[in-house]
């Protein structure tokens, strides 16, 4: 076993160890009713936030309804709602591609049914000022990361794999999630963050960025609608409901985006206020990555998880290449007929 996936290893169990000290997630698979609504729990993401639009804007429009799902949204680590879903605890989350392959090493029969994000949304960022003109140019910086662990050191184990960046004359340093005030503040040269974090609060704040997007380098495959084998095989109608009413909801929003945000913003009433300007420039950014991939809305490339397999096994981060067919479906978004 490699020293990246011993370090992955650790960093998951710190993480676990973290989330015991936080608020319990109530966890429970899909409880089914003879004459009710199925009830549904839904691993979202860490805190509520105007990025999980289209799942709020299924609810308030009664997609989910309409499917016959009563579904609640729980907020935690997605380490521990991927293992919940991995394990059937509880039947679906949201989480990002690579962590399905990591999952899938270490045993968790999870499997992606919907392609959320059209492309990794991880960039590394500068100042203009500190003239950053490619990723090599990063060889003799300080580096910004939130922590050795997740999407943002895939990333920058993509970009270092899809560049030739040498990774041995950069500092990596661990600044937890203040990448825009680190790099702001020179603490670090650059840093990594979602493209709709980190940079578009330093626009807002007047100062000229440089984005070098990974998905320019390397595209992996992102966030989207994860379950696992067994709710595939013993209830794929449960899961064809709730990809179709996720994917209403997606479209609904690209679509109509100005409703989306207000019904946003009555989900999450403190994006509002003195936070909705910059609340509005994180949704319009999100948007350019909810867009439907070449694909279809929802789709994913056969060719993207294979070349991620690939990646990930060469870099260490899993022991193996695993099979791609095994990683994601796209049945369950190809009978949904929505486009």
């Amino acid at each position: 076993m490699s020293t990246y996936r011993y370090s992955l290893l650790a960093i998951l169990a710190a993480a676990l160890l973290v989330a015991a000290c936080q608020p319990p997630i109530l966890s429970s698979p899909a409880q089914e009713s003879a004459t009710g609504p199925t009830r549904v729990v839904v691993g979202l993401g860490y805190i509520p936030s105007v990025q999980f639009a289209p799942f709020y804007v299924a609810q308030s429009k009664g997609f989910f309804a309409q499917e016959g799902l009563e579904v609640e949204f729980q907020h935690g680590f997605e380490t521990d709602f991927l293992k919940l879903t991995g394990t059937n605890e509880i039947p679906f989350a949201v989480g990002s591609g690579e962590q399905v392959i990591l999952g899938r090493a270490q045993g968790l029969p999870l499997t992606y049914v919907l392609r959320w994000y059209r492309k990794f949304p991880v960039v590394v960022f500068a100042l203009e000022e500190e003239g950053l003109a490619q990723p090599t140019d990063l060889e003799g910086r300080r580096v910004g990361i939130p922590g050795l662990f997740g999407a943002s050191l895939v990333a920058w184990k993509a970009l270092v794999y899809a560049t030739g960046l040498d990774e041995t004359k950069v500092t990596l340093e661990s600044i937890g999630f203040t990448q825009a005030a680190a790099v702001s503040e020179g603490r670090v040269d650059a840093a990594l963050d979602y493209s709709v974090n980190g940079p578009v609060q330093l626009r807002l704040a007047q100062r000229p960025v440089t984005v070098f997007p990974v998905s320019d380098y390397f595209d992996l495959p992102s966030n989207g609608l994860i379950t696992n084998e067994q709710t595939i095989q013993n209830n794929p109608d449960l899961v064809q409901r709730m990809t179709r009413a996720v994917l209403r909801g997606l479209r609904y929003t690209l679509d109509n985006p100005d409703e989306a945000f207000a019904i946003s913003l009555q989900a999450v009433p403190e994006a509002g206020g003195p936070n909705e300007a910059v609340n509005r420039a994180i949704f319009d950014a999100s948007l350019d990555l909810w867009e439907a991939p070449a694909e279809g809305l929802g789709l994913s490339s056969l060719e993207m998880w294979q070349a991620a397999a690939q990646f990930m096994a060469d870099v260490g981060l899993v022991d193996r290449v695993l099979p791609a067919e095994s990683l994601f479906t796209n049945r369950f978004v190809e009978a949904a007929g929505v486009r």
